[in-house]
């Protein structure tokens, strides 16, 4: 039935329905098809694992913590009957463990046909991947692209397929700047964040492009303000997060959005949109710049060491 929680998910307060925001309404069913969430051993991704689960998919955590991507799998399994949840090793700060996950996946997996970029780092102190990038960018933007390059044929092939990346408002508040991406000449742990956040609405509009036909489709998102580990880096964030627990909305809550974006029949030919509260949301002007999006794309592959036309 539309609009009906599941089990044990109590409806929220009055004071709070605003603040819990949009629910997705659909009850499609994702029985034979197959999901690729990062980061869903805890969390929003974990609460979106929960939900495709629920709805029969075949869900593959990949998580750096495996550990506790086994625990967050046992218990999506013994709660949805859904015996299909998987767990792999993915490493997004690392592109061996990128790389090392996709030809693990693709051995093994016949079918992908849903993509969720759902990782993400937040307010790091300036440190570097194993590759040498600036941590935001390279977990939240460049370990997802390369990812979804390694994944994309096999996406396309069992079309029609999706792929969702979880940004955030924050992108608002970002710039591209080619000059200094690894943040060597100058940081702000929050700004990194926002030009993170919007790379991805950026990759989302290119890939989008690029996508045109092949009836798979990519679009992004902003989950909300939602009461999770995302904050850990920052001391300060983690208390005022604690704090305001009451105004932020609950992993569950901060899910719809994504879960929305992926099985949602009237989406399935809309494409590189950018979603909030299971609804259209605007988009900075810099998200919208196809020129930076562009030259974003390239200076990726580069960066990555990768050719995708």
């Amino acid at each position: 039935m539309l609009g009906v929680l599941p089990p044990g998910r109590v409806p929220p307060l009055p004071p709070r329905r605003f603040v819990a925001g949009g629910r997705c309404e659909s009850a499609a069913r994702l029985d034979g098809k197959a999901a690729v969430i990062t980061g869903a051993n805890t969390g929003i991704g974990k609460e979106t694992a929960r939900e495709l689960a629920r709805r029969g998919a075949r869900v593959i955590i990949a998580c750096r913590d495996t550990a506790k991507g086994e625990a967050a799998a046992s218990e999506i399994r013994a709660e949805t009957g859904n015996p299909q949840v998987l767990v792999k090793k993915l490493d997004l700060a690392d592109t061996k463990s990128i790389r090392e996950f996709a030809d693990s996946f693709l051995a093994e997996e016949k079918e992908l046909h849903i993509l969720i970029n759902n990782a993400g780092v937040m307010l790091c102190p300036y440190s570097k991947t194993a590759d040498g990038f600036e941590m935001h960018l390279g977990v939240n933007h460049l370990g997802h692209f390369l990812l979804t390059f390694l994944l994309l044929e096999r996406l396309k092939q069992s079309a029609p397929a999706r792929i969702i990346n979880v940004s955030s408002l924050g992108h608002h508040g970002g710039r591209i700047r080619f000059h200094d991406l690894n943040g060597e000449k100058s940081y702000n742990r929050g700004l990194a964040y926002c030009h993170s956040k919007l790379a991805n609405v950026l990759f989302t509009r290119e890939l989008a492009r690029r996508l045109q036909g092949t009836k798979v489709t990519a679009n992004a998102l902003h989950p909300g303000s939602v009461y999770t580990e995302l904050v850990r880096h920052s001391v300060a964030m983690t208390w005022l997060w604690r704090i305001l627990s009451f105004f932020l909305k609950t992993p569950w809550e901060g899910a719809q959005t994504s879960v929305y974006c992926a099985v949602a029949e009237e989406l399935e030919s809309v494409s590189g949109q950018y979603f909030s509260d299971c609804q259209p949301a605007y988009v900075s002007s810099w998200g919208r710049d196809d020129e930076t999006a562009k030259k974003l794309w390239n200076v990726s592959c580069e960066l990555l060491g990768i050719q995708w036309d």
